[in-house]
């Protein structure tokens, strides 16, 4: 299959390439910007003209709900989602049902992504069995199976010893350790601890269950060496704290979710489960360290935390509702929104969820490094159409997503994706 997109403005923030150009895709790789080889004929022609051409998404923050949840999510619906939202590479928690502490485990969810030929599925393996923080996995053969990192998800590691046993054993074999930085006692509640909280009456989250978590999370990083991913960092202070971390120069990357970029405990409204989020939603103050954060690179990727909820465990008094939200088909839209509202050039804005998160995946990308969140000749075509200046209103029913509950429901958005492409074929087109 030979594809043209003709007239697009070409952005690849990972190299700086920002023009007009064409892009010219063979059997699912580039080979060519600018102008296509002589004897280049397409089977397809995609006229992007006033659209921007940018690399396929790269989440690092996405539930597909299976195996377990299926009635909340499933691969086929999720990744629908994605490739609606221009993601071509998803990276998978491992709180699924069973979890994924085993090598079959693992190979079957991959084996299942491929044959419907979305998005790139990258999984986390459990950092511990079953999650239970008590005995350490397999990384190895996990690792040989396909994960590209170790993680709780969003269960907490109570025990000191056995994470640092965890980073040590990472350590030693070059492996990344996601972490979720939130005290297990502490961070037991509803909301995020303030006036708000306690008018509600919520059960209130300190921001010290963060940053407790971050200072052993560092500590322990200190002492072994490892490389630590943190996932959905959400208060000023734990911005303060990754600040000094890289200063000191230890291995540490971060992430952002859409939700925390964007909204804040005023969200919440009269006890809208929507608004219902792990972590929660915090003062303004926070989100704008987190914002300037991202801006500034201290923070490295934007996440979508998608997280499907069904209906039945969100139509729950505001404190025993699930948590979680729809987000896939949000992300590039609220990139594209954050990148307006605080003046941040476009081609920035795209790179924290395109070459940002896959810097942060590295070496765990294997043969697609080269590849994965970049445009660049000889690698694989996984490729978004959107145009900037369509705007659309989110609606739960018109998402592709089983989840249909999202705090950003009834607000008008920029950006609509005209096509996504994964290793050359097109995977969605409006």
């Amino acid at each position: 299959m030979k594809t043209l997109i003709r007239n697009g403005r070409v952005i690849d923030p990972a190299s700086g390439l920002d023009r007009v150009a064409d892009v010219a895709l063979a059997a699912g790789r580039i080979i060519g910007i600018g102008s296509a080889p002589a004897d280049f004929a397409p089977n397809k022609v995609i006229d992007a003209a006033g659209c921007v051409v940018a690399p396929g998404l790269v989440d690092l923050a996405a539930r597909l709900r299976e195996p377990g949840h299926e009635h909340e999510g499933m691969l086929e619906s999720e990744t629908a989602a994605a490739v609606a939202g221009g993601v071509t590479s998803l990276v998978c928690p491992p709180d699924t049902d069973p979890v994924l502490d085993e090598p079959g485990l693992v190979e079957m969810l991959k084996f299942r992504a491929e044959k419907l030929h979305r998005a790139r599925l990258f999984p986390l393996g459990a950092l511990t069995r079953g999650l239970a923080g008590e005995v350490l996995t397999e990384m190895a053969e996990l690792t040989g199976s396909g994960c590209v990192g170790f993680g709780q998800a969003d269960v907490a590691l109570q025990n000191t010893q056995v994470l640092q046993r965890a980073l040590q054993y990472a350590a030693t074999f070059g492996y990344t350790v996601w972490l979720r930085p939130q005290d297990h006692h502490l961070g037991r509640g509803a909301a995020a601890s303030g006036a708000l909280a306690t008018r509600l009456g919520l059960p209130g989250i300190p921001v010290a269950a963060e940053t407790i978590a971050l200072h052993t999370i560092f500590e322990l990083q200190q002492a072994t060496g490892a490389r630590v991913h943190l996932c959905r960092l959400s208060s000023a202070a734990g911005v303060e704290l990754l600040r000094a971390a890289k200063a000191r120069g230890l291995a540490v990357t971060a992430d952002v979710s859409i939700n925390s970029l964007h909204l804040t405990e005023v969200d919440i409204g009269y006890f809208d489960s929507r608004a219902r989020l792990s972590p929660p939603l915090r003062q303004q103050r926070d989100r704008e360290a987190l914002a300037a954060a991202l801006a500034d690179g201290t923070i490295d990727a934007l996440v979508s935390d998608h997280t499907p909820v069904d209906e039945d465990a969100k139509t729950l008094p505001f404190a025993e509702a699930e948590p979680g939200a729809t987000g896939l088909e949000l992300l590039l839209s609220l990139a594209l929104k954050w990148s307006s509202d605080a003046g941040v050039p476009l081609a920035q804005a795209l790179g924290t969820v395109t070459a940002g998160p896959a810097r942060v995946l590295g070496p765990a990308l294997g043969t697609l490094a080269a590849s994965v969140g970049r445009i660049a000749e000889g690698g694989q075509a996984d490729l978004v159409v959107f145009d900037p200046a369509a705007a659309w209103t989110v609606e739960g029913a018109a998402l592709a997503s089983q989840g249909r509950h999202t705090p950003f429901s009834g607000y008008e958005l920029p950006g609509r994706v005209r096509a996504t492409l994964v290793g050359g074929q097109i995977a969605f087109a409006r």
